[in-house]
């Protein structure tokens, strides 16, 4: 759940806890390993957005907007 859209993708991997920083996002990102939408996403700062599915490390979530 996050409190405003959009968020970029690297601040969303540390919010739901799959990455233990930032740092760790963005080398995750690099590398190809996270997907947005059933695609490989490179981009840190992708725009994430309500409705957008989040793949990383065999985990998959679902961002809502907090209302």
């Amino acid at each position: 759940v996050i409190e405003q859209e959009p968020i970029e993708l690297c601040q969303i991997l540390k919010k739901a806890d799959m990455v233990q920083s930032g740092g760790e996002a963005k080398l995750v990102i690099a590398q190809g390993l996270v997907q947005v939408n059933d695609v490989v996403e490179t981009r840190k700062r992708k725009k994430i957005i309500a409705g957008d599915h989040i793949a990383f490390d065999g985990e998959t979530i679902l961002v809502s907007l907090r209302r």
